[in-house]
């Protein structure tokens, strides 16, 4: 991954942007910004940023693009998008893994899912998570597997395979609208979502487990309340017990993976007191996500702030500063790239989400980040978007944030060496590298690389070169130098 670009950063200033000191992003107590000021030796510190986009396989949104494509096709549409997101210096891929009680991998648990090959239960050829790991991690990019834990079908008339959980568990399963879904209210369901969710974790080498806004479904129409029987407080209950349990069961097993939901972006209507919403997600999604944050049940909380910054009714600025407020751990809003020139929201100009970015940046006390809705639009590049960010918030590569609270295993510290214009490193048990060079007198954050690959090529003119380890809490050795 070659950083040929670094001579804009030059001619646009963001040396200065990036590394002058600005409030770091490092831990809670530390302000918004992409670096915490700090230096070893005279070297800044790296960037930090959570960048990511949501890739949704349910109903083709994003990835593969339609049902029933040859695997070579489907694998050549991910790596189109993995070498867009690393050519935009982005850092994390939340891919879809379960839309509905199906799998995007190999599992002897659940079907295969209809979106892959148009029909359930039959296999694509190969085991997409896999492929997806394998290439984002060759490319320094992290990958959250998502997962919707209770939806059983988003539509009631949807054909499935015999092994779907519609057949062989219907005890565990309510009718809503045309949903068919888990009851949430029974153990049975919980355990089932926990299992397979902890099957990828053992399984695979991903860096994230990612729940979406649904856990019970919104309300529809003329359906009524959902048909379990429960009052609002009881839902809460057995989905904040699942929320609590599955993240113990994640730490015990692989305490690097981070845990992340993404709730509906409005906690309450009337919380800001400005705020409106036509649906309470406390209420109705039996979703308390300010006690997940506050409870420490998330390693980062990814609210759906898919607004503008005004009006006040659901300002994007309003509601971040509210979320980051109620708690220590990360809250990296997701913003809806989607609605730019959108029918959603007429108008929209691909300034009001790098105006978000930069908003993401300074609001509040906590690690900095965001996502994207969704990985589509930035392939597209609507409004130039994709573009726009390359060239200046994403100008440089950034680490994501640190897990303090989750562990640490002291990174070790690399030999490094250099001849020409390659610098060689060695750092056994790391993750990944981290790569400043130096030119001109300043330093600028180069690439991030995984340890295995030992080797990059530095631009011409590089006076110095520093290599720091990364480990899989996101920490960081000191930097070694190479001239």
């Amino acid at each position: 991954m070659k950083r040929s670009f670094f001579l804009t950063l030059l001619s646009l200033g963001l040396f200065s942007l990036l590394f002058s000191g600005c409030a770091g992003s490092g831990g809670a107590s530390s302000g918004g910004g992409l670096v915490s000021g700090g230096t070893i030796n005279g070297i800044p510190d790296f960037p930090r940023e959570f960048r990511s986009a949501w890739s949704a396989c349910i109903y083709n949104i994003d990835w593969p693009s339609s049902k029933g494509l040859s695997a070579g096709a489907q694998k050549a549409q991910l790596l189109s998008i993995l070498n867009k997101m690393e050519s935009m210096n982005m850092n994390a891929i939340i891919f879809q893994v379960r839309p509905h009680a199906d799998a995007v991998y190999r599992s002897s648990k659940e079907p295969w899912s209809p979106w892959l090959t148009g029909t359930m239960g039959r296999s694509p050829g190969y085991d997409p998570l896999q492929f997806c790991i394998d290439q984002a991690h060759a490319r320094g990019i992290e990958v959250h597997a998502w997962f919707n834990p209770f939806r059983a079908l988003p539509n009631a008339s949807m054909p499935t395979s015999s092994n779907h959980i519609t057949r062989t568990k219907p005890s565990l399963i309510k009718r809503y609208s045309n949903y068919k879904w888990m009851d949430i209210s029974k153990s049975g369901s919980r355990q089932v979502a926990t299992d397979v969710i902890m099957d990828v974790v053992n399984r695979y080498n991903i860096d994230g487990v990612h729940l979406d806004d649904y856990f019970y479904p919104y309300p529809k129409s003329g359906a009524g309340s959902f048909p379990d029987g429960k009052s609002p407080s009881q839902r809460r209950g057995y989905v904040d017990a699942f929320v609590k349990n599955l993240y113990s069961s994640v730490k015990s097993k692989k305490p690097w993976v981070r845990v992340g939901i993404s709730p509906f972006g409005i906690w309450q209507p009337g919380v800001p007191s400005t705020i409106e919403a036509s649906v309470s997600a406390y209420e109705d999604l039996a979703a308390d996500s300010r006690k997940w944050l506050k409870s420490g049940w998330v390693d980062y909380l990814m609210p759906q702030l898919y607004w503008r910054d005004y009006p006040a009714k659901q300002s994007f600025s309003t509601l971040l500063s509210w979320w980051r407020s109620q708690g220590s751990r990360p809250v990296w809003p997701g913003i809806a790239t989607a609605r730019i020139n959108s029918s959603e929201d007429p108008g929209r100009p691909a300034s009001e989400i790098t105006k978000q970015i930069a908003l993401s940046r300074s609001i509040g006390n906590n690690w900095v980040g965001h996502g994207h809705w969704s990985v589509k639009s930035l392939m597209r590049n609507r409004g130039g978007i994709s573009t726009t960010l390359k060239r200046s918030a994403y100008a440089q590569p950034a680490l994501v944030p640190p897990m303090p609270w989750a562990g640490s295993s002291n990174p070790i510290t690399p030999k490094v060496s250099r001849s020409g214009n390659t610098v060689n490193w060695s750092a056994n048990g790391a993750n990944n590298v981290a790569i400043q060079i130096q030119k001109g007198g300043q330093w600028v954050a180069y690439d991030i690389l995984p340890s295995y690959k030992g080797k990059t090529s530095l631009p011409a003119g590089t006076t110095a070169v520093a290599v720091r380890s990364v480990d899989r809490f996101g920490n960081t050795s000191a930097p070694v130098v190479a001239q």
